[in-house]
């Protein structure tokens, strides 16, 4: 069925490819986070353990909305780990288990790098795919993340 929603067909898939390149950055993320809420150990085990999952249930949230978006614009939304990993721009943490701080700071450095993304990716979305609705949701998840990484920029205060 003809997608008629004010927008071009080349500009919804422009728009799509931005989100997908973004689900895939929040599936890395999830999965790090999820990772360290499994793996945290130490004297602020519990604190840090329910914190991680707070964490990775709201980007769990941030996922289903990127691919519904995805979807409402006409495209496909990626739901494999080849995608992902293809097209994240985040880098994995190949580690068993880095000590806390180091696990704040990933997740921090990650946070802030979607940030940037998002600010660039919200830009391209309005000015050169028309599409205001792609570029509104980014800026709202962009707040989301940085609430996020204020949060963990005070555990590591």
């Amino acid at each position: 069925m003809k997608i008629n929603i004010g927008l071009e067909e080349k500009d919804r898939t422009g728009s799509a490819t931005i989100l997908n390149h973004l689900l895939s950055d929040e599936f890395l993320l999830y999965t790090k986070t999820r990772n360290y809420h499994w793996n945290v150990t130490g004297r602020d085990f519990y604190e840090l353990h329910k914190f991680f999952e707070i964490q990775y249930e709201a980007l769990d949230e941030i996922m289903d909305e990127v691919a519904e978006r995805v979807r409402a614009l006409g495209s496909f939304a990626f739901g494999t780990m080849e995608q992902f990993s293809k097209f994240s721009r985040l880098k994995e943490a190949i580690s068993d288990a880095p000590s806390t701080g180091s696990m704040l700071q990933n997740l921090l450095n990650d946070h802030e790098t979607i940030i940037r993304h998002l600010r660039e990716d919200q830009q391209t979305a309005a000015e050169k795919y028309h599409d205001a609705g792609t570029s509104d949701f980014l800026t709202g998840l962009m707040e989301q993340h940085e609430k996020m990484a204020w949060m963990l920029r005070s555990f590591l205060s």
